[in-house]
Parts: C-alpha cells; structure tokens; sequence
C-alpha cells in the first residue's frame, strides 16, 4: 500500500492525472485564462509557477523541462510571450477567482487566469447581438419583399397568411 502520495489523486491513477495537469496547463498557456474546478486549479498552480520560473531562466536544462510539460505550441509561447511578462516578478503568476458551482455536479468552479495580461489582450466590449427573429418578424419581411417586388394582390395573400387567426369565444346561452 502506497502512503503519503503527493499531491491530489482527483481519482485518476498517476497516466490519467500526468495527461491532465499537462492539457490543463498547456490550455491555460495558450487561452490565457480557464475555468475549472476548484482541486484541479489548485493542484496545478505550482506546477504553472515553476514552469513560469523555468521559463524566464531560459537555460537549456529549463527548456528540457518545460518541453515535457507543455505542448509544443504553449512551450513556444510560454518563452516568447508570457515569461517576459513576468521578467520583474518573483511569484504570484496565476490567480483564481471563484466562480461558483457547476451546475451538473455541483463541484466548485473557479476562473484560472494570468496576473499580469498581456497588451495585445483586449477586454471584450459589449457586442450588439441581433434580437432572434421570431416567425412573424420573418413573415413580415416576406410580406415586405412581396410588397416592393410585386403587385399588391400577392402581398395582400401573404399578408392573409400571417395574420394571426383570432379566437372567438362562444357565449353561453342560459
């Protein structure tokens, strides 16, 4: 029986656990903020915090070792972006902001982001979304087209065919 194992097991065996940090830290690399559960988050933060360490050494031994830990694309781009964000800092790369509870599980869910953001990051802005449109709304513009294109017997049809029907309530003889 195995005693004092390091770390968080999160019920994987020692494969299913390295295959996860390693897709989990290189998502984070690479998207610059995930959402996770909250174990996950914490199990992987010191990792994250050493291979940002590794990263600004630059030596070839620090680049052996972030090779195995990240994939290729997040290796190139932990030295060239994310690291030099960092060159004044000593710690503290990684935060986590709580974000609630998953709805499926209810396992405690967590943001996962950079400290320090990058210039080229903009912050989203509020996008105008287009209301959906509804059958009448799209009925409406056909009967619209109708109407322009051609004569008005054809619009006068459409415009029949859209019209909701109204419901006449029978009255109650006593």
């Amino acid at each position: 029986m195995k005693k004092n194992v390091f770390g968080r097991k999160l019920s994987r065996d020692k494969n299913e656990r390295h295959a996860l940090f390693t897709s989990l830290m290189s998502a984070l690399v690479m998207k610059e903020r995930i959402i996770t559960t909250e174990a996950k988050a914490k199990a992987i933060r010191a990792d994250v915090e050493k291979l940002v360490t590794k990263a600004k050494e630059g030596s070839n031994a620090a680049k052996l070792i972030l090779k195995k830990g990240l994939s290729q694309a997040a290796f190139d781009k932990i030295l060239n972006e994310i690291a030099p964000r960092f060159a004044n800092k000593q710690g503290g790369y990684v935060r986590l902001i709580k974000s609630g509870r998953r709805f499926g599980d209810d396992a405690p869910t967590v943001v996962m982001e950079w400290t320090e953001v990058a210039s080229a990051i903009v912050p989203a802005q509020a996008v105008k979304v287009k209301p959906s449109t509804s059958t009448h709304s799209a009925e409406a513009s056909r009967v619209k087209k109708a109407s322009e294109g051609q004569g008005k017997s054809k619009a006068k049809r459409v415009v029949r065919k859209v019209a909701p029907k109204k419901k006449v309530a029978a009255k109650k003889s006593k």
